[in-house]
């Protein structure tokens, strides 16, 4: 059964996709597919205009931007960082434990 979309909890159902995703309980990819799926549903029950529907493809976009920025972020690496890639042996690059 599918929830109905409202303002109030689109940001809730946005965090929780984005807290099972980090938790390895869903991806972002399976919550996307989820998402438009219910919106689909949603803007045939409610109409291609009406707020509900707004709403639900607002989640969808919500979501497929999280997943830009995650892989943004994974990508994203300080020069230190390439250069110890390449250079492990480079005492800037040496790692202590204390």
């Amino acid at each position: 059964m599918h929830q109905r979309i409202t303002m109030a909890n689109t940001l809730e159902v946005v965090q929780a996709a984005i807290s099972a995703d980090l938790s390895g309980i869903k991806t972002l990819d399976q919550a996307i597919i989820e998402a438009i799926a219910q919106a689909r549903t949603t803007c045939n029950q409610t109409g291609n205009t009406s707020s509900e529907c707004v709403l639900a493809w607002e989640v969808v976009e919500e979501l497929q931007t999280e997943k830009v920025h995650q892989q943004q972020a994974r990508i994203r690496k300080t020069e230190l960082e390439i250069y110890c890639e390449q250079h492990p042996e480079a005492i800037e690059c040496r790692v202590y434990d204390v």
